[in-house]
């Protein structure tokens, strides 16, 4: 079928991943490696990061959720102390990518993200929230976990964003850093790229549109 819109995730694909400052905050604290990212996977449809993406739980709720299951896996660690840690710094290619397929698809965002003074849609102080600046005018559609409701991997939020879009999910093209957010966009009919690197998505991307990305080396 005819590729009609590229669908984008926002943290890990248009700047850098929050997993590379996970681990620095980990190693200057003395903790082990990927902590956060297993606290976040424990229970994920339940635990603190899925109630706050949803928007079920307030910040300070989060802070003392986080802290509780940091704990019981061994090492405390505070909600609040994370959040700043999804600040990234943007990648001028996947930006110029953006803009090459806007001029030949709809282009549209979901994103799993929270409401809170940290958040990259809300903090306009935080490089993230500059990266936000420039990149989301670009979107004719845009869904937020935290707005919508409900939030990555559930089918639900790619359907809802097919339905805005006017398409189905066999005409799109749908990318996102986090595997277990690309299967459900593939088992739906999408063409999931799991983005790994610049390089890597921009010579997919180029092979299912048919367009040209620059991937030499970023800005």
């Amino acid at each position: 079928m005819t590729i009609e819109a590229v669908i984008w995730d926002f943290g890990g694909v248009f700047t850098t991943s929050p997993f590379e400052a996970f681990n620095r905050f980990e190693a200057e604290r003395g903790l082990p490696k990927d902590l956060i990212r297993r606290v976040n996977a424990t229970n994920p449809d339940t635990n603190a990061w899925a109630l706050f993406e949803r928007n079920e739980v307030d910040t300070t709720r989060f802070d003392a959720l986080f802290l509780e299951e940091s704990t019981a896996l061994g090492h405390p660690v505070r909600g609040a102390d994370v959040l700043p840690l999804l600040n990234g710094a943007l990648r001028p290619q996947m930006m110029a990518a953006l803009k090459a397929c806007k001029q030949h698809f709809k282009v549209a965002c979901i994103t799993n993200n929270v409401v809170s003074m940290h958040s990259p849609v809300q903090d306009a102080g935080q490089r993230a929230a500059g990266a936000m600046a420039q990149v989301m005018p670009l979107f004719d559609a845009i869904i937020e976990s935290s707005k919508a409701g409900v939030r990555k991997p559930d089918p639900k939020i790619y359907l809802m964003m097919c339905e805005q879009l006017g398409v189905t999910p066999q005409a799109c093209i749908y990318l996102d850093d986090l595997g277990i957010n690309c299967k459900p966009a593939a088992a739906l009919g999408m063409k999931a790229i799991k983005v790994m690197s610049v390089e890597q998505t921009l010579a997919e991307l180029s092979v299912l549109t048919g367009l040209t990305f620059d991937t030499g080396p970023q800005a």
